[in-house]
């Protein structure tokens, strides 16, 4: 309304995405209920970021709720995973680590994400920190307790390993990361040609 985005540009783009009509395929049911309790989370903080940097009182409240509505679906994936270790820790410790690896922000089939995903992570909203430090570690390794289950199958203790180098490698990218953003504003926001 503001015509702050060309309206004809976004209409075109919303076409696009709901033409696309990408939807997530897990091969198995335990893959499915780690997928939605990763994303929802991940769309939670999202939303709440993206409210705090609008600087609109009334824009931040609108997104405050959306994140609390992505809260809860969080919380009730989040425990159903919670449930299936308990029942199939091995099936569960593979899909874990399958979906970690393939993770995609929702939103990959909106035309120039990419170039979306980067101008988010400018902005502090999501990027590999926020993945690390607010997902994997509060989630998959703390409260699923990855490091600490016992009784899995040769498969799942492969997987698990991968599963614990991948989150070691997405902090490490997130500490890289975060260090060149802080550079480049203390250069007046040039990113370091090392970057």
């Amino acid at each position: 309304m503001t015509r702050a985005l060309d309206p004809v540009a976004l209409e075109r783009a919303r076409m696009a995405q709901v033409a696309c009509g990408q939807v997530p395929e897990p091969e198995t049911p335990q893959e499915g209920l780690v997928y939605v309790a990763l994303q929802e989370l991940a769309t939670r903080i999202s939303h709440h970021n993206t409210g705090k940097v609008i600087e609109d009182p009334v824009g931040y409240e609108v997104m405050k709720r959306v994140a609390s509505d992505e809260n809860r679906h969080h919380l009730f994936y989040r425990d159903l995973c919670t449930a299936a270790l308990e029942v199939d820790p091995s099936g569960m410790v593979a899909a874990i680590e399958k979906q970690v690896r393939e993770f995609e922000m929702p939103g990959t089939g909106i035309v120039d994400f990419d170039l979306h995903a980067r101008a988010i992570a400018k902005a502090g909203i999501y990027d590999f920190q926020i993945h690390h430090d607010q997902i994997l570690s509060p989630v998959v390794v703390r409260h699923w307790g990855i490091e600490n289950l016992t009784g899995l199958s040769d498969a799942a203790e492969r997987a698990r390993d991968a599963l614990l180098t991948r989150i070691r490698r997405i902090r490490k990218a997130g500490e890289r990361m975060a260090r060149r953003r802080a550079e480049g504003l203390a250069t007046g926001g040039r990113v370091p040609a090392t970057a």
